[in-house]
């Protein structure tokens, strides 16, 4: 009895996720059209992103709190890059940097930045440029990773600036 239960409690979890994944899906093959080749390649990647954690979950590879936590931060990063594309209006996007606060150290090491104090536009260690909070399901942190001339031209500034 006990097994029944839970195979139906997974088959319902399993036909609510693929029910909700498809939605989304079709939401968002209307709403990439006012973009360009490049943001829309951007949006198709996360949404190959979460055909292939909604294929892990069905296989049962991972649990329910790792579905949940990818598709939330792919939500976050589509969100993002949405966002950007609209207000730019331009056909570029930076690299983009999802993290909730647990997993601050795996962009910054021992020693991340306080969250509080967290400014929008701020530049982190030369490297990061944060870009603001999004809340889908959880909150995640996002950054966009500077490219090579912004860092190196961060780090010619920087060290001008120590010398005498």
């Amino acid at each position: 009895m006990a097994s029944t239960r839970g195979t139906l409690a997974a088959f319902l979890l399993l036909t609510f996720c693929t029910f909700n994944s498809v939605h989304a899906q079709q939401l968002v093959q209307h709403s990439d059209d006012e973009f360009g080749p490049v943001v829309r390649a951007y949006l198709g990647y996360l949404k190959n992103d979460q055909e292939v954690v909604d294929d892990r979950v069905s296989r049962r590879e991972v649990n329910a709190i790792y579905y949940r936590h990818n598709s939330n931060r792919i939500k976050a990063l589509r969100q993002m890059a949405v966002k950007l594309a609209r207000e730019t209006h331009n056909d570029y996007l930076p690299e983009l940097e999802a993290v909730s606060a647990n997993e601050m150290n795996l962009l910054f090491g021992s020693e991340p930045p306080q969250l509080a104090a967290l400014k929008v536009g701020e530049v982190l260690r030369n490297t990061f440029r944060f870009l603001g909070v999004v809340r889908s399901g959880e909150t995640f942190y996002l950054f966009a990773r500077l490219d090579p001339y912004e860092q190196a031209d961060l780090n010619e500034k920087t060290s001008a600036v120590r010398q005498p």
